[in-house]
């Protein structure tokens, strides 16, 4: 009997899923979706061999942040990241239903609460829900 690899892309999309908060058994379900037939425990593994969980700690210069919308099963979803741009390291994701000044000042609280970033300058498109929420944590962008 011969294993059918998995497809990079849809490795790729499992493991971003996962990181940015979707449970194990959600992410095989939008794999499935995709007509991607994989158990838990080989998406556990993925991530695992990806060691992509950002590093707690870090002190940045700059943190880039943005977000983009996207579709699991015909919901949409907003995926919120944050980047040490010198580094390359990923610093947050997280998952929302929605975009709102609220979750987005959420994201960044949850940011502060894991990394040393108030003294960072922060870059993003320009979006006012972000500017808001740069003002509201006293962050500089």
């Amino acid at each position: 009997m011969e294993r059918e690899a998995t497809p990079e892309p849809a490795m790729k999309l499992g493991i971003q899923l996962h990181s940015a908060g979707l449970s194990l058994s959600d992410t095989v379900s939008v794999l499935a979706g995709l007509g991607v037939d994989r158990c838990r425990s080989t998406v556990h593994n993925w991530i695992q061999e990806a060691d992509l969980q950002p590093t707690e700690g870090r002190n940045p210069n700059y943190v880039a942040v943005d977000e983009t919308v996207i579709r699991v099963n015909n919901q949409r979803y907003w995926l919120f990241a944050a980047v040490d741009p010198d580094t390359n390291h990923l610093l947050h994701v997280r998952l929302f239903p929605t975009r709102n000044q609220a979750l987005t000042e959420m994201f960044l609280a949850e940011l502060r609460e894991k990394h040393l970033v108030d003294d960072a300058i922060f870059l993003f498109n320009g979006a006012p829900w972000l500017q808001t929420a740069c003002h509201h944590h006293s962050l500089r962008f």
